[in-house]
């Protein structure tokens, strides 16, 4: 084997005069800011720099957001969170270990500002900085309010990282723009909720209520509505709040409606669709005020939290949707949101078994776990003369569009349209399930199928078989339809201004 000759005496890499001139002022830069005094932030910026360890300072921060009780800024502090975990992985997987740059050195920073415990990794890019920013960023993509104050927070942080010695100015700038690339990239995934608003037509002629006389409000007290119930008297006074256990719910509704001019309901997607009915009876139109674990109606709609329901009520917007109905015998039910047949009606009854005991999420969890790992066979059911073997039949008032890896969402409640998927039988539950979940509105596959329609009939439905409505459980016999009924239900819903 012969070795490749070599020139020893090869001149070493030539001068880079652009690359040397940006190091040159990148460490003047440095050398200005730590050598300046910064009135008042001597003191300040080094604590900042340290609070801001381990993603302290943010995690102290999305918890004072997720204190503030409104679905946005709950959303805000959970997209922050996830972009700060994902900048903090690519700094400490690729970044730290593909340029290992040394720290600067504290000559010019005075020893008032300079850390009591230096850090030891390389210098670029900035981890702390790419945090603060990536927090920043994500925070401000579903709420620019909040996003608004906590960058002042995030911009202190980054420069604190200069002041204190511990990084160069590129080292700060590059990860400001890793944590603003990470908050994008999580946006890509998950969508912000404000990105797919529902379209603002047909608008319907309703009253306006500036100070809200006519309304008659009744708040499911199970729901946790003591909130929103405080903040709809302080913003509406002549409005008339009802408050109603559980079991008082319907009645409670039957009596309001009787002397309103609109009908108005907080709780959750149950709450609603009872209101709903009501309100179709009575023919008035109905406000929507989330209070519930799930309230997909009330956000689909537009309407998180009593602010954006109070603007629709002083302006008089409103608009017309959509309301799903199904029949089994002489049973009859009315869906806002999903209509389902087969394992997940199964699911919703096992979930509320445990949710007074564990909370809503946990008993979920432990709900699809017992559900799926029971021994079960399909649902059968005959469509067209034939009889399916199927674990779900899933019909949604509307078409569910998936957003990245979220959940899907409408963003049109008055399209005319039921969207059914159906889940084939099969041995394995869980993997057909989870594929489906997966793969989304597929119109063709071995384990799923979607399809759009006005109209649905299913034969030879077995007696007792369970049906699931906006999170209510029934038993139907016989054979059940599905259809739409466009445009019934006029909605109070804040309108984008003309």
């Amino acid at each position: 084997m012969t070795t490749p000759d070599v020139d020893l005496a090869a001149p070493a890499p030539g001068p880079h005069p652009l690359r040397d001139r940006l190091l040159t002022l990148d460490r003047r830069l440095f050398e200005a800011v730590a050598a300046r005094q910064w009135p008042g932030a001597g003191a300040l910026l080094p604590r900042l720099s340290r609070g801001a360890n381990h993603g302290g300072l943010w995690f102290a921060t999305a918890a004072v957001m997720a204190a503030a009780r409104t679905p946005r800024s709950r959303w805000a502090a959970a997209r922050g969170l996830v972009s700060l975990g994902l900048a903090s992985l690519t700094v400490n997987t690729l970044g730290k270990r593909t340029v290992r740059r040394p720290r600067p050195a504290l000559d010019a920073v005075p020893l008032v500002r300079q850390l009591r415990r230096q850090p030891v990794t390389t210098s670029f890019p900035s981890g702390h900085s790419a945090s603060a920013a990536a927090f920043a960023a994500g925070v401000a993509l579903e709420s620019p309010g909040w996003g608004a104050a906590v960058a002042p927070v995030a911009g202190a942080v980054a420069l604190s990282r200069v002041s204190t010695g511990v990084h160069f100015p590129s080292d700060v700038l590059a990860g400001a723009a890793l944590g603003v690339g990470a908050a994008f990239a999580v946006r890509g995934l998950v969508p912000p909720r404000s990105g797919a608003e529902p379209p603002a037509k047909p608008p319907a002629d309703v009253p306006a209520l500036p100070d809200g006389a006519g309304l008659v409000l009744v708040a499911n007290t199970a729901a946790g509505s003591a909130d929103r119930v405080r903040a709809v008297r302080s913003a509406l006074p002549h409005a008339e709040v009802v408050e109603c256990e559980p079991g008082e719910v319907p009645a409670g509704l039957e009596k309001a409606a009787a002397r309103a001019q609109v009908l108005g309901v907080c709780g959750g997607d149950g709450t609603v669709n009872a209101a709903a009915r009501i309100a179709l009876r009575h023919g008035l139109p109905l406000a929507v005020l989330p209070g519930g674990t799930l309230n997909h109606f009330a956000y689909d709609l537009g309407v998180e939290d009593v602010r954006d329901l109070v603007r629709a009520l002083e302006r008089g917007d409103a608009v017309r949707v959509d309301v799903g109905r199904f029949r089994s015998g002489a049973q009859e039910g009315i869906f806002l949101n999903t209509c389902s047949l087969g394992v997940y009606p199964e699911l919703v009854r096992e979930r509320e078994r445990w949710s007074h005991r564990i909370g809503g999420w946990p008993a979920g969890v432990l709900a699809a776990l017992r559900v799926l790992r029971a021994d079960r066979h399909p649902l059968e059911a005959g469509f067209r003369g034939r009889r399916h073997p199927l674990w779900l039949l899933f019909a949604g008032n509307g078409m569910y569009h998936r957003m990245g890896l979220a959940p899907g969402r409408r963003v049109d409640l008055a399209d005319g349209r039921l969207d059914v998927r159906v889940v084939h039988g099969g041995r394995r539950p869980a993997v057909r399930l989870l594929a489906a979940a997966l793969a989304g509105p597929l119109t063709r596959s071995p384990l799923h199928a979607a399809v759009q329609v006005t109209r649905l009939r299913l034969d030879q439905v077995p007696p007792g078989t369970l049906l699931a409505y906006d999170g209510e459980v029934t038993e139907v016999a016989g054979p059940v339809t599905l259809e739409k009924l466009p445009e019934a239900l006029t909605v109070y819903r804040p309108l984008a201004a003309s």
